[in-house]
């Protein structure tokens, strides 16, 4: 490749994408995008690119990065993300492209087998998740790469995970028995020779902050970074460069102990009581912590009745196995490493019980069965800046969710990326003859007690008007469940509710029943793709601004203030529009696409700051007349029809 003029041709109508990938059709942005990408690979630099949807940003920086010569770290927002684009999209543009350059796919070590913690889970017997353990163990002799994501029978986030994977804190690298067979290593040994390397923001910044997945020495070889779903790396970031301390790690620590104690040092019998001691202390700092499904400010937990206590608890508990583990190192490699971890989990007990140092925030979240407690930086961008700087490379950030309006300040700022490059690409698809924006005309003040009926008998309506085929998005869990109890038995159509089944599991069958109506929350604002007529309807209940009550914001907003500045237009306003643009854009996903945007929220048209929310939207026509929403529905049926009888 000569000129970033050339990347664009690769993806002309005369390039081998068109002629090796059918349907594959030209778009002006695409060429655009790819030729900015090739050029800041070349002369280096940094470049944040917005690629609306359906600009096809993945093809627009992979094809430079193919043949920019040298290594490319290509960082993408979560797991699903990064297979799928190692799986299907980089052997489609390798194979059009001709090229003959290594790549490699490379998670965090978390998702690799580790055959000798499977030993000790299959030596420790019993017969709870026997035969998952059974199935694992005939995986392991079969697998390649030891990635997880290949056995498909058992879920992600099954309990025998954690038992037959490896963290960074219970890794006996170089001294396991099983070094040799390892499949964290194999992953490693590819990426260090592959010139093209697909990772993810997590693998990403546990490395550029702490080193502690082994990754980083790949990391100064690079010529290149690109970051993909980039809106999502700020927040990311913050909870790498912060620190924490979780139920999980403790009573892992104690399972291992257990286990390494009957492999390494079965009559020291008093081991595993120690260890049953701090399980138990555990459990009782969860119990004291209250209600599942809260997150709030740490210090103010930390003084309620019973916290201070059983968190001291915890620590003796801690410190009498740790006592224990001392006196067990020498038997073992993996006792000694265990002994390790206790010393390092109670400096970090040590710190949760002492002051919040003033440039980071403390905050506990409960889960059912257990907690995690966070100490988390209240701005990253001079821990991101100082680290990116130690990196001689180009870096290029992208997400079709980066602007507020034409600006990229709020990103760049999160981020310290001061010298940034910025490229705006609108969305190919068009949305004046296939898009609807709905704003009902008549909807009372948000925080008002008739909002939520106005709400559901809005969607409703909606929805007969669609005949389901609809998202319904929600703000929060409570509202989502409200929603699901009063709509079950008005609806005539299939009603799919996040937290029943598996997101995976509730989008197959949202696709497969074709009028049905799903509602979701966050996890469904972003990274959903669904294609054609199964959805026509997206409904937002309320402008997405984050609850000030969140005790990460509400730190944010209290740092904001005293520094002189306004937080509501500096932080929480920036912040809502991006995750309204994420929202609106599972609307219209290919170029023949149809449907309708609802967002119910009368403050988008009657407070000042909506026409910023507004300015960010795609260019919909838009109404506040009922009777145009179903017009617009009326007309794709009959279009249906008039298809149907076409092909007939």
């Amino acid at each position: 490749m000569d000129t970033p003029e050339d990347a664009a041709a690769l993806l002309g109508g005369d390039g081998p994408l068109a002629a090796c990938l059918p349907g594959f059709a030209p778009r002006e942005p695409q060429q655009r995008m790819a030729a900015a990408v090739a050029r800041i690979l070349e002369e280096g630099g940094t470049l944040v690119v917005e690629a609306g949807t359906g600009t096809g940003k993945t093809f627009a920086y992979l094809v430079p990065a193919l043949l920019a010569g040298g290594k490319v770290i290509v960082s993408t927002g979560t797991r699903h993300l990064q297979d799928q684009l190692f799986h299907r999209d980089l052997p489609l543009v390798r194979e059009a492209l001709a090229v003959g350059a290594d790549v490699a796919l490379l998670k965090g070590r978390a998702n690799y087998l580790c055959l000798h913690r499977l030993e000790l889970a299959l030596a420790e017997g019993g017969r709870q998740q026997a035969r998952t353990l059974a199935a694992v163990s005939e995986w392991a002799g079969r697998t390649r790469t030891g990635d997880i994501a290949e056995l498909v029978a058992i879920a992600e986030d099954a309990p025998v995970w954690p038992r037959v994977t490896s963290t960074a804190d219970n890794c006996l690298g170089g001294d396991c028995p099983r070094y040799g067979d390892c499949f964290v290593a194999k992953a490693r040994r590819r990426a260090q020779e592959a010139a093209l390397v697909v990772v993810n923001h997590h693998l990403l910044l546990a490395d550029m902050a702490l080193k502690e997945e082994g990754f980083g020495e790949l990391l100064p070889e690079a010529r290149a970074f690109i970051i993909d779903e980039a809106h999502q790396l700020p927040e990311t970031a913050a909870a790498f460069f912060g620190w924490g301390l979780s139920s999980r790690q403790l009573l892992n620590l104690a399972r291992d102990a257990v286990v390494e104690h009957l492999a390494e040092a079965g009559d020291m019998q008093d081991l595993p009581e120690a260890a049953g001691g701090l399980e138990t202390a555990v459990a009782d700092l969860r119990l004291a912590l209250g209600e599942a499904g809260q997150r709030r400010a740490w210090p103010g937990v930390r003084s309620g009745e019973g916290v201070g206590g059983a968190l001291a608890r915890v620590a003796e508990r801690l410190r009498e196995l740790a006592a224990w583990l001392e006196a067990a190192a020498p038997r073992g490699r993996g006792l000694e490493n265990c002994w390790r971890r206790a010393l390092l989990l109670g400096e970090r007990l040590t710190a949760a019980a002492g002051e919040v140092p003033a440039d980071q925030v403390a905050w506990v979240e409960t889960y059912r069965r257990g907690f995690a407690i966070q100490f988390t930086p209240l701005d990253v961008a001079g821990q991101f800046a100082e680290r990116r700087a130690r990196l001689e490379g180009a870096w290029v950030f992208t997400s079709a969710t980066l602007a507020v309006g034409e600006s990229f300040r709020h990103f760049n700022e999160r981020l310290g990326l001061e010298d940034a490059e910025t490229l705006r690409l609108d969305s190919p698809f068009d949305y004046v003859r296939h898009a609807l924006l709905y704003l009902p005309p008549a909807m009372p003040d948000p925080n008002s007690g008739e909002y939520s009926e106005a709400v559901l008998e809005e969607a409703r309506r909606l929805v007969e008007a669609s005949r389901g085929r609809a998202f319904l998005l929600f703000t929060s869990h409570r509202a989502l469940r409200a929603a699901a109890d009063a709509l079950a038995g008005l609806l005539d159509y299939p009603l799919l509710v996040q937290g029943e089944a598996p997101r995976s599991e509730l989008l197959r069958r949202f696709r497969e029943l074709g009028n049905a109506v799903l509602l979701g929350t966050s996890s469904f604002w972003e990274g959903v793709d669904v294609r054609g007529e199964a959805l026509s309807l997206v409904v937002i209940d309320r402008l997405p601004f984050a609850s000030p009550s969140d005790p990460v914001l509400a730190a944010r907003i209290e740092r904001l203030r005293a520094e002189g500045g306004n937080p509501f237009m500096e932080y929480q306003l920036p912040a809502a529009v991006i995750a309204l643009k994420q929202g609106v854009g599972r609307l219209i996903r290919d170029v023949d696409d149809r449907g309708v945007l609802a967002i119910l929220d009368p403050r988008i048209m009657n407070r000042p700051y909506g026409r910023i929310f507004r300015a960010s939207l795609p260019p919909m026509r838009l109404t506040r007349d009922a009777s145009d929403v179903d017009a617009f529905f009326s007309r794709e049926e009959e279009q249906t029809g008039e298809r149907e009888t076409a092909g007939a």
